[in-house]
């Protein structure tokens, strides 16, 4: 995939790419959050309390959600299930995260690209708004082979706050020991989120983008890419420029 001459990646002025992990790491899938609920919850309880549960659940991870987008605060599952007035079993758990598994899974091209960053010296990092605990998201890159390829990861159901506010961007390089959000790039597919997060941070920001997530027109990528395997290239024209300069 990623061949040519030979770069001196000294020069490169790249410190590290942070992913953003749905739709980037993992290829963006459109998911019915109201008949995922419902689906979890039917084997569970009677079938008007199901109905009554699923409604509860999807209502209080909306507003959660629409919290994150307006005032760029986090959340965690646990809050979502005292919202909704749910106590989360150990069988409940499961179903919720079979329900979600065929969603879950890596990019394909992630792993040679996530290699290859890494064996030109750069490091890699992901920066997540999620209200899912680190172990989940662990247990999905364990699954895929690609844990040991991340140096370091932030979820924002760990932190205060979700992108794009800046000071997630901070505990991301933090979590990956850089300190100058010039020499990092970050890739994701939500131009506000990631585009317009990253870019205020002072990063680089490339752009993955499909046609369910609305448009930010005051965020401009400093490129586009149509899928994950691009990025590498990418990087190598980068290098290449800067070298010649």
């Amino acid at each position: 995939m990623l061949a040519g001459p030979r770069l001196n990646w000294d020069t490169v002025g790249i410190d590290a790419v942070i992913f953003d992990w749905g739709g980037t790491l993992t290829p963006w899938h459109t998911i019915d959050a109201a008949e995922l609920w419902s689906a979890v919850c039917a084997p569970h309880f009677p079938p008007d309390k199901a109905t009554a549960t699923a409604a509860a659940l999807y209502s209080a991870e909306s507003a959660l959600w629409r919290a994150a987008f307006a005032e760029h605060r986090s959340s965690t599952m646990s809050t979502l299930f005292e919202r909704a007035g749910v106590t989360a079993t150990d069988a409940f758990l499961a179903s919720y995260l079979e329900a979600w598994q065929p969603h879950t899974f890596t990019d394909p091209d992630a792993a040679e690209l996530l290699g290859f960053l890494r064996s030109s010296g750069i490091k890699v990092g992901v920066l997540s708004n999620t209200m899912w605990p680190r172990s989940w998201h662990e247990d999905v890159f364990r699954r895929d082979g690609v844990l040991d390829l991340i140096d370091g990861a932030v979820y924002s159901s760990e932190i205060d706050w979700t992108k794009p506010h800046p000071e997630a961007f901070a505990a991301a390089m933090a979590a990956i020991g850089v300190t100058d959000p010039g020499r990092c790039v970050f890739v994701g597919d939500r131009p506000f989120d990631d585009v317009h997060g990253a870019k205020s941070a002072g990063m680089r920001a490339v752009l993955i983008p499909n046609s369910d997530v609305p448009p930010f027109t005051a965020a401009t990528p400093d490129a586009i890419i149509s899928r994950l395997a691009d990025l590498g290239p990418l990087i190598e024209s980068w290098a290449a420029c800067q070298q010649r300069s």
